[in-house]
């Protein structure tokens, strides 16, 4: 399969940019050029930047100067330390994964439509003067089913545009229910060059997820170690959790081993093959364990995740580097940091 190059191992800035507060006192604080050295210092070759249109565009959707410039001085801090960049627009006017209330019948509203499309001119006409350096994700999960064949249109016009503007910069999208591995099957071949498929992986999302708020149907004192057999992981995604994360694990549904290596291979395979045939690379930009999770396990988990990866050739970015309940460098995994560094 072809090798994302540049972009191997590397880390989420989730919470700076996104999901946060936008303001300049929160931007100024939560990352700085001493983030981006530590980093680099990891032996990491790139951090993936979620941006929320917040930052960049005002209600109206004029730009957003000093939102840009946050962009640009991350651009600077990577070219100075050796990273590559992923500039992933996380949320986009009309559309949060997050609030699906409020996203409801964003792929049929032409008008937020034609405004991400310019958004993407915008960003491309600033940004792809750094193609050697950057990569431009399309959005960061699509989380409906049904839309697929919307989102695979509305990704060709978009690539298409960019495309007017620079013909080699490259371009990332992903599917389907929170951009699952199942999803990379049904993207669309487009007739362009250097284009990337992505997707995340929470697998099973029952440990990964664990105790976790925000996680429909999760209790919040529930908890399991990593690993266990697969059918332990199945039985209780099926008791607690929404539907589409049992069909997430169709790929997996018949094993009965202990979860390890070859479990996520089996989930991996079907976008491998796509990938494969379609002659693009293919990528995971998000992967990780909540802070509710025992450190033990969770260093098992990424040993796991990391061998599928490294012999499938994909790339990848763990989620987060700080706080957003998954932050590497926060207390929770002091005593097991060192070991997770080295296996990203």
């Amino acid at each position: 399969m072809k090798k994302l190059e540049g972009f191997q191992h590397g880390i989420n800035l989730g919470g700076w940019l996104s999901q946060c507060v936008h303001t300049r006192e929160h931007y100024d604080s939560f990352i700085g050029e001493e983030d981006i050295r530590r980093i680099a210092s990891w032996g990491l070759d790139h951090v993936r930047v979620p941006v929320d249109y917040e930052l960049i565009e005002t209600q109206e959707g004029d730009p957003i100067e000093k939102g840009y410039a946050y962009l640009e001085t991350c651009i600077q801090w990577c070219r100075k330390y050796g990273l590559h960049m992923i500039l992933d627009l996380h949320k986009t006017a009309g559309y949060n994964f997050g609030d699906q209330q409020s996203s409801v019948g964003f792929f049929e509203n032409e008008p937020m439509k034609e405004r991400f499309r310019q958004l993407w001119v915008r960003l491309a006409r600033r940004f792809s003067k750094d193609k050697d350096l950057i990569l431009f994700e399309l959005l960061n999960e699509v989380v409906d089913p049904q839309v697929y064949e919307s989102w695979n249109q509305l990704a060709e016009e978009t690539i298409g545009a960019i495309r007017k503007i620079d013909k080699e910069v490259p371009i990332m999208y992903g599917g389907i229910a929170y951009n699952s591995v199942r999803a990379v099957p049904l993207l669309r071949k487009m007739p362009y060059p250097n284009l990337v498929y992505n997707f995340h992986c929470y697998e099973p999302l029952i440990f990964t997820h664990q105790g976790a708020p925000f996680t429909k149907g999760m209790p919040v004192d529930f908890r399991t170690p990593y690993p266990q057999p697969v059918p332990a992981y199945l039985e209780k995604t099926r008791e607690y959790l929404d539907p589409m994360m049992l069909e997430n694990l169709k790929e997996v549904a018949d094993r009965k081993e202990m979860c390890g290596k070859d479990f996520f291979l089996a989930l991996f395979r079907q976008a491998v093959e796509k990938a494969e045939a379609d002659g693009v690379a293919l990528y995971c930009g998000e992967y990780g364990v909540i802070d509710r999770a025992d450190p033990r396990s969770t260093v098992n988990w990424y040993r796991d995740i990391h061998a599928a990866f490294d012999a499938c050739g994909i790339g990848s970015a763990a989620w987060s580097y700080r706080k957003m309940d998954f932050g590497l460098v926060d207390e929770h995994y002091d005593s097991v940091r060192d070991e997770l560094i080295a296996l990203l």
